[in-house]
């Protein structure tokens, strides 16, 4: 399973985004996606596309003018790390074949032999990603010193 930088790269900047709103005395301003960019050392046209994923699905929304940027849609602790990566079209899956194929990868349309095990881990994925959310993130839920 491997994840892209599309998703893993989604998820910093959300994460970004959650800490700086939650800095902000009640959110007063968005944040600028150059900034975020500037922080996660992110390309900044990169993440205007990402942005512009998470926006039509419902999990940014964007303020123009002054003091301008982008917020969160939904609380942090609303907002999945699957739900991020969903929305810029990180598929979730472990096999070489798709969901929607009634056919297996192998040469003869056979399901491979171990098809169904990567199937499991890719809703094992889903499932632990749909459980943790950008509040974990940002309240640290992940740091190295908690686990020592």
């Amino acid at each position: 399973m491997r994840l892209s930088t599309k998703g893993r790269y989604a998820v910093m900047a959300m994460a970004d985004l959650a800490r700086r709103q939650a800095a902000l005395a009640a959110g007063d301003r968005a944040v600028t996606l150059a900034d975020i960019a500037q922080r996660q050392q992110i390309s900044l046209s990169y993440l205007e596309q990402l942005f512009a994923r998470l926006r039509r699905r419902g999990l940014v929304k964007s303020l123009r003018g002054p003091g301008g940027g982008y917020r969160l849609a939904r609380e942090a602790c609303e907002t999945s790390i699957a739900d991020i990566v969903l929305a810029v079209d990180e598929p979730l899956r472990a096999t070489r074949c798709g969901a929607a194929q009634s056919k297996g990868c192998m040469l003869k349309g056979e399901r491979c032999i171990t098809h169904d095990l990567w199937d499991e881990m890719g809703r094992h994925l889903h499932s632990y990603l749909a459980s943790v959310t950008l509040a974990d993130l940002v309240d640290g839920r992940f740091s190295r010193r908690e686990a020592a």
